[in-house]
C-alpha cells in the first residue's frame, strides 16, 4: 500500500494456479503447466492481469522465480520483481514496471491451516518497505507491505467453506489474523503479532467484528478491539467469491489500516464461476524464451 493510502497493488506468484478454470478443468493434475505471475494495482488507473501459462514458460533457480516476461529475484535481501504483463478485459493495457520489497526481517513460522497439514501459510516478511515504478502517470510510489505463500496439496474447496486472513501494521511490525471455517465442520482461529526484527508471538484473539459485505455480497468480518467498528477504506479486488480490501480496524488501541481478504468457497465450487473467470484469465499455453 502506498503511503498516501489511494494506491496499492498485489503480486502472486503461482505453480498451480488456483484460481485458474484451465488449471480447474485439467483436473490439476500437472501444476506446472499452469503457472502465474497474476499482478493487480488498485486506484487510479488500475489494472488486473492474470495470464495463465504453460510448462516452456516457468524458469526457476535458487534465487529466481520466471513466469514468461516476468520474474520474480533476490538481490541483497530484496525481491525484485519485474512486470510485462497484458491486463484482461475491459481494460486491455501493457502492465510492465518494477516493484521492489525489502523486508524488515525474515521469520520462521508456518501454520498449517488443516490439522493434516494439507494446506500450509507461511509469512515470510510480515513486515517491508516496498517501491512501485511502474510505466503509468502516478505509479512511482513509496510504502508498505508484506510477503507471503501459501502451499497445499489438496484444492482449497475441498477442505474449506470460506475463509478471512487480514495482514495490519502495526507500529513495532504487523499483526496478521486467519479464520476459516472447514468443510469437516471444525474452525481454524488463529493470530500473530510479529516484530519489525521478525520474531513471532501468537496472541490472544480480540473478538470478531462483521462489516458491509462487498459488491459481489461476499460476507466479511475482521478481528479488532471490543467495540471496533471495521471499515472498508479502499476496495481492491471484487469477484463473486472473493473480496480484497483496505481496512481500518483497532488492535490493542492502536487504529491500523491493512489488507483484508474474504474467500467464499462453496460459490468458487460453483461450475458457473469457471467459465466468468476465464474471461479474465487468458491461456497462453505456449512461450519460447529465444536464445
Amino acid at each position: 500500500m502506498s503511503d498516501c493510502g489511494t494506491r496499492a497493488l498485489s503480486v502472486i506468484a503461482f505453480i498451480g494456479s488456483v484460481f485458474s478454470p484451465w488449471y480447474a478443468w485439467s483436473g490439476r493434475k500437472d501444476p506446472h503447466n499452469n503457472v502465474c505471475i497474476n499482478v493487480a494495482t488498485y486506484g487510479p488507473g488500475g489494472r488486473f492481469t492474470m495470464t495463465d501459462r504453460g510448462r516452456a514458460a516457468l524458469r526457476q533457480s535458487p534465487r529466481q522465480f520466471t513466469v514468461g516476461p516476468s520474474s520474480l529475484r533476490w538481490d541483497r535481501g530484496t525481491l525484485v520483481i519485474d512486470i510485462n504483463e497484458i491486463s484482461s478485459l475491459p481494460l486491455v493495457s501493457r502492465v510492465r514496471g518494477q516493484i521492489r520489497v525489502s523486508p524488515s526481517a525474515i521469520t520462521s513460522v508456518e501454520l498449517p491451516l488443516t490439522p493434516d497439514g494439507t494446506h500450509v501459510w507461511r509469512p515470510f516478511a510480515p513486515s517491508a518497505e516496498v517501491t512501485c515504478d511502474l510505466e503509468a502517470n502516478g505509479w512511482q510510489w513509496a510504502g508498505h507491505g508484506y510477503f507471503d505463500a501459501n502451499f497445499g496439496t489438496r484444492a482449497l474447496e475441498q477442505d474449506f467453506r470460506d475463509w478471512t486472513w487480514g495482514r495490519f501494521p502495526t507500529k513495532d511490525g504487523a499483526t496478521c489474523f486467519y479464520d476459516a471455517k472447514r468443510r469437516d465442520g471444525s474452525d481454524l482461529a488463529a493470530g500473530f503479532h510479529f516484530t519489525a526484527d521478525g520474531r513471532a508471538e501468537e496472541i490472544a484473539l480480540p473478538p470478531k467484528h462483521r462489516f458491509r459485505r462487498s459488491l459481489w455480497a461476499v460476507r466479511r468480518e475482521t478481528r479488532g478491539d471490543p467495540d471496533t467498528k471495521p471499515r472498508q477504506v479502499l476496495n481492491m479486488l471484487d469477484a463473486p467469491f472473493y473480496s480484497r480490501s483496505a481496512v481500518e480496524t483497532v488492535i490493542d488501541g492502536e487504529r491500523t489500516v491493512g489488507v483484508h481478504e474474504a474467500l467464499d468457497l462453496r460459490r468458487f465450487r460453483s461450475p458457473l464461476i469457471k467459465p466468468m473467470l476465464a474471461v479474465r484469465v487468458p491461456r497462453r499455453a505456449g512461450w519460447s524464451f529465444g536464445i
